[in-house]
């Protein structure tokens, strides 16, 4: 079975957040090992750190579309939330990449690949998503795939 730990860490920080008695903390943490388990639950298979730092970029990721739509609502409150949530999940993420770092990976992907049009973005993506995910915002490198290839 695959062992994460990342889960534990996350188990961890979660005994930390209820002995300091951080319930804004706390939550966070309970939300994000709540779809970790129905993930596990729902494929029956135990999952290791790369499924768990996707499913954590993917709430980072829900979390800024609500930030936009809280904000557009003018509920600024609730964007803070939202805002204070992704500091928590971001902890527990990879390093974010630097603009060169993400370029320098983009472009050994094409290169490695042979893409020389937008017809072979497919293959450009599925040889930089593992190296990155979790670590950049994936519509920024598909942005930026596009404009090396076109």
């Amino acid at each position: 079975m695959a062992d994460s730990t990342l889960k534990s860490n996350l188990t961890e920080a979660m005994k930390d957040a209820m002995r300091a008695k951080d319930k804004f903390r706390l939550g966070a943490i309970r939300l994000a090992l709540a779809e970790i388990k129905r993930v596990e639950v729902d494929e029956r298979v135990e999952l290791d750190d790369e499924r768990v730092t996707a499913i954590l970029d993917k709430m980072v990721k829900q979390r800024r579309d609500s930030i936009k739509q809280f904000e557009a609502a003018d509920r600024h409150e609730l964007a803070a939330v939202e805002k204070d949530e992704i500091v928590v999940l971001q902890e527990f993420l990879p390093q974010p990449l630097t603009e060169e770092e993400s370029e320098t990976i983009i472009k050994a992907a094409i290169a490695e690949s042979g893409a020389a049009s937008m017809q072979d973005m497919g293959k450009v993506m599925a040889l930089v998503r593992p190296q990155v995910v979790g670590r950049v915002d994936m519509g920024a490198v598909s942005a930026k795939i596009k404009a090396l290839l076109v």
